[in-house]
């Protein structure tokens, strides 16, 4: 458990690291890098602490691979962009501001928890290694075509003020939250074998945690706010909303009445 709470005080240190810059010269552009460099620097560190061997090294490796492309796409998107709306209401407020930076550090620690006990103990490749590795996959290529089929549509002029309901989110409104929810089930599913019992209760904090912020906090519920307030008295749009499930491709709402 010495891992996990250096693992945390490494990654708050890291959002303090990023956060008084951000905040002196109020910008956006060191959010999402903190966030995705975090990840990383939090993974190598307890790697090579641990000491060598494949299994860590394909959890290394899954973790850095899905940390980088998440910041080279959200380092394109703020850059054309300039600004992240999210944060327009606290951007010049000192604590809230803090208290964001805060959040995103923790968050960070929680959805690598079970990661952290996996590279410190002497795993072994099983049948669930390869199952949680194939998961991963899935989930990184959904996140990453529902990404760019997105910021493709947006840079469309024809586009500018439509929301977005082709290619495969004709299927799902977010699917690249699904596409990442996916990502860290496997990496969960990856690291099952090499924890102990009590660490693969532990380790449920990871896929849980994501899912629960993307489906009820920073995730989910702001877009879908920021969107009935746009297109909310659109017919089309309601068309849409009622016939796409919110996260999960395909499954289709159940109607109340």
């Amino acid at each position: 458990m010495s891992n996990v709470m250096f693992a945390l005080t490494v990654s708050l240190a890291i959002q303090m690291l990023f956060f008084l810059p951000a905040f002196f010269f109020r910008t956006d552009k060191l959010t999402d890098l903190s966030y995705g460099l975090t990840f990383i620097i939090l993974s190598v560190l307890l790697f090579l602490a641990s000491g060598y061997s494949l299994p860590r090294l394909v959890l290394l490796a899954m973790i850095i691979v899905w940390a980088l492309r998440l910041i080279i796409y959200l380092f394109i998107r703020i850059m054309k962009m300039k600004k992240d709306n999210r944060f327009d209401s606290i951007r010049n407020d000192f604590f809230r501001f803090l208290s964001f930076w805060l959040l995103q550090g923790v968050s960070v620690w929680a959805i690598l928890i079970n990661s952290f006990l996996f590279f410190a103990n002497d795993p072994r490749f099983t049948i669930l290694s390869y199952v949680g590795i194939l998961i991963w996959i899935f989930g990184l290529v959904f996140e990453t075509v529902s990404d760019m089929q997105k910021f493709k549509f947006k840079t469309i002029p024809k586009n500018k003020g439509k929301w977005i309901s082709t290619g495969l989110w004709k299927y799902s409104r977010h699917p690249n939250y699904f596409g990442e929810i996916l990502c860290w089930v496997g990496i969960y599913i990856f690291t099952f074998s090499g924890l102990g019992w009590m660490e693969r209760i532990y380790g449920l904090v990871s896929p849980l945690f994501i899912t629960i912020l993307l489906l009820f906090f920073s995730g989910i519920p702001p877009l879908e706010k920021y969107a009935d307030k746009k297109w909310g008295e659109d017919k089309q749009y309601i068309d849409y909303k009622e016939k796409t499930h919110v996260l999960v491709p395909f499954l289709k709402k159940v109607k109340t009445h």
